[in-house]
């Protein structure tokens, strides 16, 4: 019996007042019987309980019975047709049905139910019934030879064209509608003459000679006739017009089409442009979609409909056309449709109703006015002959319109294709007013965002730095995660990178407060533990401010709590590095040879928590090393980030090469971050460069007033082989007043440094631990001009203190010309 006969019986009902019930083991091996069972089959109890079932079947059926308890298994029972051999040799054709009945105890047996087919009613229908049905059925029946010659058709077949059945017979279905895709049925009809496999329910969509411009779909089912010997002698088929049920799928399609495609980004152009491609070619050939300026800009339409007799302006937002090139636009998407006061768009624009015609005036004008480059154009020459404008109305507002036009259909707009294009507005509306409120609040919140990143990383040349930033908010696209480059004195750079808990503009405002800090914390030149110890103070001090327990339950309700930051200092004169974490991944350093190494840094507790001190680790980085600071979100996917399994990621996309560090930064965050990720990704890439010897010069001096004049000249000398004559004088006096300062007021060695990066730095370096002022001496006064001095004649100076003392300087720009 075949696969469609089997499932044919397994949907037929079992009388069960009429069925014989036995019982079977797991090894098919009858234990029970029933006189039912013997007066069915012959047989008695005796005969056939312990026998296996197999042998009261015929030989093919009883080959069946592995495939048949393998299906029982899987899917708990079975049900079909099988022939028995009764007591007297006959066959009997069963209906049988396999239930299991396993018991309690876990034995397996299973429940068998047979019904005799030979006195199932109706098996036996006359000639002239059968007949009968094919005639008067409302479904088009029709028999081809093996030549696809009609044979036989009923009468329904007329009505889908091709004249009467006398007239078809012994001609082919090209011969009788040669506007049919009659190719296409005739491969299904010989398909199924060569593997006698029925096809059921294809759809066939086309148009009739009859009604050429209307779009007509057919079901047709088809199914081989074999003779006697099973050889092939024709095919039996239905067709079934569904036209309706085509077109209202098609309807639904595209609503369904639009719901999932139409409003994906809450971008404006993008929204209207996603409209236009949904609409074409399932409703329309051309669709062009205008909306007013002030909706492109995220702001309120003017209240009111447009005043005056000057053209109304509309900005095009998207269009769409069957033919790639756009040719029926006359206007460029982004630029201005100025329609005439009056025109159908203005009159729809300003009632808020749609508008249809069925068949435009070939010769009139398109709408719009002041077209640039001379494409004005009438109807006729853009090809276009039918059209329906619908308004994008949301919330009340009108925001724009869109227009529909045919141009390859031939079949005019009708009122089912006007509502169905009123239907998908409604949906589109909605999206393009999400889009337009939000593209207001996005664009409040980027200029939160440029006032909180940097813009650009400051030009030095201690480190090449490249940056990549993902947030999580990709709608928004603002986060908690930072990077900042910072110069410091002496050539030296302090690199940054940071993360605030949370997503959005609360976390970006956070961050923002953060990043401040830090920078102003690095302004005073301090080591990164103690940097980040000032900014655990203050993120623990504000959540105190708003009555929060840092640690506490509540305390995620100051942003700042609960923040990450790895601060890393490096100083190009000698290739050292200091670095300090506060809940934060550790730096990654490839090396120059493209080895990967991760940093061993201990792991502050995150800023405003409480916790041990911070600790730092210093180490020597080769020129041409690369620093690697990113956020978890590069790695952690919502697991730990410091898993072995995500270092090796890491080490694997850094092993990559790639032309340029901006390259490599992005190709890092690609390689590890989905385009939509689940965090806030920030990446710090620093490839260290190291000053020549020529750029760096260090002298030792006494503790001697005496040396102050040595000092000067060997500044000036070294500012005469630099090229930096102009800088002589105020260097020279940079110098007399900083070596006098260290020499007058403190103690142990002294020691002078000129480093030339993109500015002069001078540097005086003394054992004493006291700070020097800056004094505003009176006229009177004979001393306490010396740091007055300097700082007028300094672009910037500072102290920064070191383990064996402190380091006075000051830095004269080499580059702006107004220092």
């Amino acid at each position: 019996m075949g696969t469609q006969e089997e499932r044919y019986v397994a949907r037929q009902r079992f009388d069960v007042a009429d069925a014989v019930p036995l019982l079977l083991d797991a090894q098919g091996v009858v234990t029970s019987w029933t006189k039912d069972a013997r007066r069915l089959l012959g047989y008695a109890a005796a005969e056939v309980v312990g026998t296996r079932v197999a042998d009261l079947l015929c030989d093919e059926d009883a080959r069946r019975l592995p495939e048949l308890a393998e299906r029982c298994g899987r899917d708990d029972g079975w049900a079909g047709l099988l022939t028995a051999r009764h007591k007297d040799g006959r066959p009997v054709r069963l209906m049988v049905r396999i239930a299991s009945a396993t018991e309690a105890r876990g034995s397996v047996r299973w429940l068998v139910l047979l019904s005799e087919m030979e006195q199932a009613p109706g098996w036996d229908m006359s000639r002239s019934m059968l007949e009968q049905m094919a005639a008067r059925s409302p479904v088009g029946i029709a028999i081809v030879d093996t030549d696809l010659r009609f044979v036989w058709s009923n009468a329904a077949l007329e009505q889908f064209g091709g004249g009467p059945a006398y007239q078809r017979l012994g001609r082919r279905l090209a011969d009788i509608q040669p506007g049919l895709d009659s190719e296409d049925i005739e491969a299904r009809m010989r398909q199924v003459l060569r593997t006698g496999e029925p096809v059921i329910g294809y759809e066939h969509v086309g148009r009739l000679r009859s009604a050429p411009h209307r779009e007509t779909a057919h079901m047709l089912s088809f199914t081989r006739l074999d003779d006697d010997l099973g050889h092939p002698m024709g095919v039996y088929y239905t067709v079934v017009d569904v036209t309706e049920r085509h077109r209202a799928r098609q309807r639904l399609a595209l609503l369904d089409r639009a719901g999932e495609h139409i409003g994906r980004t809450l971008d404006i152009t993008r929204t209207a442009q996603e409209l236009a491609d949904v609409s074409v070619p399932g409703l329309a050939d051309f669709v062009c979609v205008d909306l007013l300026g002030s909706v492109m800009r995220g702001a309120e339409p003017a209240p009111g409909p447009p005043d005056g007799t000057d053209p109304v302006p509309l900005r095009r937002a998207g269009q769409q056309s069957v033919n790639a090139t756009v040719p029926e636009a006359v206007v460029d998407i982004g630029d201005v449709a100025a329609y005439r006061p009056g025109s159908p768009p203005i009159r729809c624009l300003t009632s808020g109703t749609s508008w249809r015609e069925e068949r435009l005036d070939p010769l009139a004008e398109e709408w719009a006015t002041d077209i640039a480059d001379g494409r004005r154009a009438t109807f006729l020459e853009l090809g276009l002959h039918s059209v329906m404008i619908v308004p994008i109305r949301a919330r009340g507002v009108t925001l724009g319109i869109t227009t529909f036009f045919r141009r390859r259909r031939q079949e005019p707009f009708d009122e089912d294709d006007l509502s169905l294009a009123e239907d998908l507005m409604s949906r589109a509306a909605v999206c393009v007013d999400n889009a337009r409120r939000y593209t207001r609040e996005r664009d409040a919140a980027l200029l939160l965002q440029r006032s909180l990143l940097p813009h650009r990383l400051p030009e030095q040349d201690a480190v090449e730095v490249a940056a990549c930033y993902r947030p999580a908010d990709e709608l928004t696209g603002l986060g908690g995660d930072w990077y900042d480059l910072v110069p410091l004195s002496g050539a030296r750079v302090a690199l940054v990178v940071g993360e605030v808990p949370g997503h959005g503009i609360a976390a970006a405002a956070a961050m923002g407060g953060l990043r401040t800090a830090v920078r102003t914390l690095a302004a005073l030149d301090l080591p990164p533990q103690e940097v980040l110890a000032h900014l655990d103070d203050l993120v623990a001090r504000s959540a105190r401010e708003e009555g929060v327990v840092p640690g506490t339950e509540g305390a995620d309700s100051t942003e700042a709590v609960g923040s990450g930051c790895v601060y890393v200092v490096y100083d190009p004169v000698d290739g050292q590095c200091a670095m300090a974490a506060a809940g934060h991944p550790a730096p990654t350093v490839v090396l120059p040879d493209g080895t990967v190494t991760f940093v061993d840094l201990p792991q502050g507790s995150p800023l405003g928590t409480g916790g041990p001190p911070f600790e730092s680790v210093e180490l020597a980085l080769p020129e041409g090393s690369t620093l690697v600071l990113h956020t978890d979100g590069l790695l952690a996917h919502g697991q730990d980030w410091v898993v072995d399994a995500d270092r090796d990621r890491l080490r694997l996309a850094l092993e990559r090469s790639e032309p340029s560090l901006d390259r490599r930064c992005r190709v890092v965050v690609d390689a590890l971050v989905p385009a939509r990720p689940h965090d806030d990704v920030a990446l710090l890439m620093a490839r260290t460069r190291v000053l020549g010897a020529g750029q760096v010069m260090e002298w030792d001096l006494p503790a001697d007033p005496a040396a102050v004049s040595d000092a000067r000249k060997a500044a000036s000398r070294v500012l005469t082989e630099w090229g930096l004559e102009d800088l002589a004088f105020t260097t020279e006096l940079v110098v007399s007043e900083l070596v006098t300062n260290a020499i007058r007021h403190a103690t142990g060695p002294v020691r002078l440094r000129l480093v030339k990066e993109r500015a002069l730095t001078c540097e005086v370096f003394d054992g004493s631990a006291t700070a020097p002022h800056l004094r505003h001496p009176r006229t009177t006064d004979e001393g306490g001009r010396g740091l007055l001095l300097v700082s007028q004649f300094s672009q910037r100076w500072g102290t920064r203190y070191v383990p064996e003392g402190k380091i006075i300087w000051a830095e004269q720009s080499l580059t702006d010309p107004s220092a």
